[in-house]
């Protein structure tokens, strides 16, 4: 983070009344698993780190930073960081020197490492909740207020851990560091602005509220499997070898893809992998709401259009709506004309249905989106719900017909949770639904190409039938006798302790 300013003393002594060494205390937060800045080297675990110690080292250096910069200030960002790492290291070695006047014992290596970093994860990171943001066992970051914090791991464990803050100011102050970093000027929390939306600079997603309880409440969602592509979700269980088959013929063959499931079922890391399945020269917009696909930079794709919407600055418009805002629904109509080949919704939640099934009626093929659903039965009234929220009351008809003309497949996404009785999480497609029309009852008719082999004990997806289009997919390279492994590729069913096999 580009920190703020805590002290005004430009030069690095120590704090006023706590000379000639620096107390220290023992209830700070344990320092993570992974570096928090290339220059500092390797991490150290368990190492507790006195906070008023790193902000008054931070502040300091945050001076000397202004007055650098006002004496040259075209200096690039290399030369400024470099100058305040000495700094760091000067300022950390002027306080081992007094911690070991007053202790009598000189500090360990790991302790002034720790202190180190602890600066500089304040001055150019997100401070305090830096070594949870750089743990990839971590996958949620759950925050009520400034002093309780939380860690979901990706095992099921729960486990509480230090403040991130000292106040709720300073909670707020950190909250709003974080959007301004992350590139969302316009976005900040305060009591008029009570909510926060964002993805921060690693991806992860933050959704924050305040005044509206009597504390601040933030989760951080972190992207734990980023980059995967079909084959890592092959390794990690997610689908078999022949899912991982189909749905990238599926993709070649450019057939619009809707992809549901709960939440934290791993929807988004599903969608990510199918767009490794684009040709890297394929022109495509994304359009999110907080940029969770990391398309344009993830070094494959070369023709991204990202589209991120805006939130309102807080006041209205003569309409009543917010001003300032840009909403997906917005997106969808500047990015149709775009000159794209495809265009991909990280998750539709609202009006911006209407658009996308548009879209996938109109226009070319190969459209990919995400969307919450509990069940896979539920996904046809659930599209009919969002239909019926959005501007001018739309029909359920009007939503079933454009269901059965645009899109080709649904693919759900399932989990399991059987930590609390000792088990892990198992994320898992259960179902790939073809539409093929519109059925007597006036609704979307469906074929289960996939489903799960509950007959022998699996709640994952297996081959059930072919596809009505399986001549497109073997076009684009599909070998359709992979259809007819009842048991899929799977070496054995999913090993639940409840259900299934047991």
């Amino acid at each position: 983070m580009r920190g703020r300013p805590l002290h005004d003393n430009p030069t690095v002594t120590p704090p006023p009344g706590r000379a000639p060494g620096w107390p220290r205390q023992t209830n700070g937060v344990p320092l993570g698993s992974a570096a928090s800045g290339e220059h500092l080297g390797a991490a150290v675990d368990q190492v507790a780190v006195d906070y008023r110690v790193a902000r008054h080292i931070a502040g300091q250096v945050a001076r000397q930073r202004e007055e650098l910069l006002k004496k040259n200030p075209e200096a690039d960002r290399a030369t400024e960081e470099q100058q305040c790492l000495n700094w760091i290291n000067e300022a950390v070695a002027l306080w081992a020197d007094a911690q070991g006047l007053e202790r009598g014992l000189s500090t360990t290596a790991e302790e002034d490492d720790a202190l180190r970093r602890a600066v500089y994860d304040l001055l150019y990171r997100a401070g305090r909740l830096q070594p949870y943001l750089d743990d990839e066992r971590v996958e949620d970051i759950i925050i009520q207020g400034p002093h309780e914090v939380w860690l979901d791991y990706g095992d099921g464990e729960r486990r509480r851990v230090g403040p991130i803050a000292d106040s709720e100011e300073e909670l707020l102050e950190l909250l709003r560091e974080l959007a301004r970093e992350s590139g969302h000027s316009e976005r900040t929390i305060s009591t008029a602005n009570p909510t926060l939306a964002l993805s921060l600079q690693d991806g992860s997603r933050l959704q924050a509220i305040t005044g509206l309880g009597p504390m601040t409440y933030a989760v951080i969602r972190r992207h734990r499997v980023s980059h995967a592509n079909l084959d890592d979700l092959v390794r990690l269980g997610t689908i078999d070898p022949i899912l991982r088959e189909f749905l990238g013929a599926c993709v070649r063959a450019e057939k619009n893809i809707m992809i549901a499931g709960k939440q934290k079922a791993g929807k988004t890391t599903l969608l990510r992998a199918m767009l490794k399945e684009f040709d890297p020269e394929t022109r495509f917009a994304t359009i999110q709401t907080e940029d969770e696909l990391f398309a344009h930079n993830n070094g494959y794709h070369r023709q991204v259009v990202s589209l991120i919407g805006r939130e309102s600055n807080g006041e209205k418009d003569a309409t009543g709506r917010g001003a300032g805002e840009v909403t997906l629904l917005d997106l969808m109509h500047p990015a149709l004309r775009m000159s794209l080949e495809r265009i991909v919704v990280g998750e539709v939640r609202g009006p911006e249905i209407v658009a996308m099934m548009q879209a996938l009626t109109n226009g070319a093929g190969g459209n990919l989106c995400t969307i919450h659903a509990r069940r896979p039965d539920v996904i046809v009234d659930r599209i009919a719900e969002l239909y019926a929220l959005a501007q001018g009351n739309l029909s359920e008809q009007l939503a079933y017909r454009q269901m059965a003309n645009g899109l080709d497949f649904v693919v759900f996404v399932d989990m399991t949770d059987e930590t609390r009785i000792g088990g892990r999480r198992h994320r898992y497609v259960s179902h790939v639904l073809e539409l093929t029309g519109i059925g007597e009852s006036g609704r979307p008719a469906m074929n289960e190409v996939f489903s799960p082999g509950a007959e022998f004990g699996d709640v994952r997806a297996v081959p059930r039938m072919d596809p009505g289009c399986v001549d497109d997919l073997r076009r684009v390279g599909f070998d359709s006798t992979l259809l007819q492994h009842p048991y899929g590729a799977w070496a054995a069913p999913l090993p639940l302790k409840v259900g299934a096999g047991r």
